[in-house]
């Protein structure tokens, strides 16, 4: 499994959630030929997400600002958004089904448009075994949705 080495340098981590204290580890990153302010703004509006993020089925309000829950798989996850720093950077833990979770992405202006990345630290019992079981579900899940967004980026640019 990747670690710490393989995690971009711009990315911050939580204290607890670094990829070197995870069961799951992965990177995904794409050119999308499209402005940071539009693909941010796509991972922003997450009560689209059961459009097209693969997995998420529901999402629902919090009760502070910038907390949620999502559907995923036939799992509720709560989602606590650590940071949003438009259009450039979007992190949140997630907990529930036996795993916790960071997700971070970092979208950085390039000639040809955005430069994304997103990585994902997942721990816990579910993580354990999830990994044990299939060791590329992860990079699988990351890379689809990544891209789901440089598709709906590029279609809207």
């Amino acid at each position: 499994m990747p670690g710490a080495s393989e995690s971009h340098p711009d990315i911050h981590w939580p204290s607890g959630f670094s990829p070197d204290q995870a069961q799951s580890f992965c990177q995904a990153q794409a050119v999308v030929h499209a402005p940071p302010a539009t693909a941010f703004a796509l991972l922003s509006d997450v009560a689209r997400w059961p459009e097209w993020v693969p997995g998420i089925t529901e999402v629902r309000a919090g009760p502070l600002p910038r907390t949620f829950e999502v559907g995923f798989h036939r799992h509720w996850f709560e989602i606590f958004v650590g940071e949003h720093v438009p259009p450039h950077r979007l992190g949140w833990s997630g907990i529930g089904a036996g795993v916790q979770l960071y997700q971070a992405w970092l979208l950085t202006a390039v000639d040809a448009g955005t430069h994304v990345v997103t990585e994902n630290v997942v721990r816990g019992p579910a993580a354990k075994s999830l990994q044990a079981a299939s060791p590329e579900w992860a990079q699988r899940l990351n890379s689809l949705w990544l891209a789901q967004l440089k598709r709906l980026s590029e279609s809207s640019a």
